[in-house]
């Protein structure tokens, strides 16, 4: 009878110092390979092999695509790509971000579920928001042991949290405790090693198995009449794509058609940069634009226009025709309103900043009065 000899572990922020101490107390003889994600920037070199092997009696090293597993290594998911299992070999893949993250704890725990069912244990350490959550309940649907460390011991509590919260976990533990349980449910039989779920069944109420393939090398895009979920109205933050709303039970999850996935937690945060990301976008288009009319309306002279006679300066800030009546200042063949629209594009601006909690706009506090129709349109509470 097979034991729980597939352990995978996930870790945000905090999760170098938790990894430490697991490591240290895992045995060097473990009948067990152990599959570990971090967070981790992508442009940057991971060192969390070296660290992890100094901490304990186990080697640690970057994972690679097609290798074998083998009981008595850890396995680390290398920067921005996915660590997955597959019946005996690991696949190392750059499938699409999960919970804004890449590697993401839930595609490494969903397909250890899909390949060993039972022998799975899967563990979620110090981290922020909710990744691993929706992973390890793919675990414990898979009748596999799920292992939260306790959010009081760890040093950010949003992943073990949002895990208590959403999944029947079956040991909530410190961390220096969790090394000790990890090496008992190794060495202790299953009652039965149960098939991997076959693909097209049920795996977790209304989500199907075809969901764990988005992370795969292989991957291939459905049609959208074969997409699990129900179409929601919010778009993708990554790709704009509709997001499908995924629900089991009380966990709800989104994803695009091309993979991107999202836990309530993280869509939310990923919104609110996007937030941030268009405003500080629209106050850059409109400097420039200030910053154009300003220039304009500020030309010691022009050139003549074909057909419309010599040009002069009027002393206004604008061109118009010599010999014709100036009708307002800022106005003339070579555009209308330049000041007009210097003094709109400063009032939006300004209110583009306050909303933002910049600091006030240079120049005038209360600005020249602007159209009504701009007015509502960038009214702040």
């Amino acid at each position: 009878m097979p034991e729980r000899d597939i352990i995978v572990v996930g870790a945000s922020a905090g999760g170098v110092e938790t990894l430490t101490t697991l490591v240290r107390g895992l045995p060097p003889d473990l009948p067990a390979a152990v599959f570990v994600v971090l967070h981790f920037p992508a442009h940057t070199t991971s060192l969390l092999p070296a660290i992890l092997s100094r901490a304990g009696a186990l080697p640690a090293r970057h994972a690679e695509d097609g290798e074998e597993i083998v009981n008595g290594r850890i396995y680390i998911a290398p920067p921005d790509r996915h660590l997955l299992v597959e019946r005996g070999v690991v696949r190392v893949t750059s499938g699409p971000r999960e919970n804004g993250h890449r590697p993401a704890v839930d595609p490494l725990f969903r397909s250890a579920a899909r390949a060993y069912a039972r022998r799975v244990v899967g563990v979620v350490l110090s981290g922020t928001l909710d990744d691993g959550t929706a992973g390890l309940q793919a675990i414990k649907t898979c009748d596999g042991v799920a292992v939260v460390q306790d959010p009081a011991d760890a040093l950010f509590s949003g992943m073990p949290l949002s895990a208590i919260e959403n999944v029947a976990v079956d040991q909530v533990l410190p961390a220096a405790a969790i090394a000790p349980y990890l090496a008992r449910l190794a060495r202790d039989t299953t009652p039965q090693d149960g098939p991997a779920p076959t693909r097209g069944t049920d795996l977790t109420g209304d989500v199907r198995l075809e969901e764990m393939d988005m992370a795969a090398p292989d991957m291939v895009v459905p049609d959208s009449d074969d997409k699990v979920g129900d179409p929601s109205p919010f778009g993708c933050p990554e790709c704009g794509g509709v997001l499908r709303e995924l629900r089991e039970g009380e966990l709800v999850r989104y994803r695009c058609r091309v993979g991107h996935a999202y836990g309530a937690d993280s869509l939310l945060a990923a919104q609110s940069d996007g937030v941030e990301d268009a405003l500080w976008s629209a106050l850059r288009a409109l400097e420039e634009s200030e910053s154009l009319a300003r220039r304009l309306a500020a030309r010691p002279r022009t050139q003549p226009t074909p057909g419309r006679g010599a040009l002069r300066w009027t002393g206004a800030g604008c061109a118009a025709p010599r010999g014709r009546h100036q009708t307002g200042a800022g106005t003339g063949p070579l555009g209308h309103g330049y000041r007009r629209r210097w003094r709109d594009t400063f009032l939006v601006r300004h209110r583009v900043a306050s909303a933002m909690g910049l600091p006030p706009c240079p120049g005038r506090q209360r600005p020249w009065r602007m159209p009504w129709s701009l007015t509502a349109r960038f009214r702040t509470p």
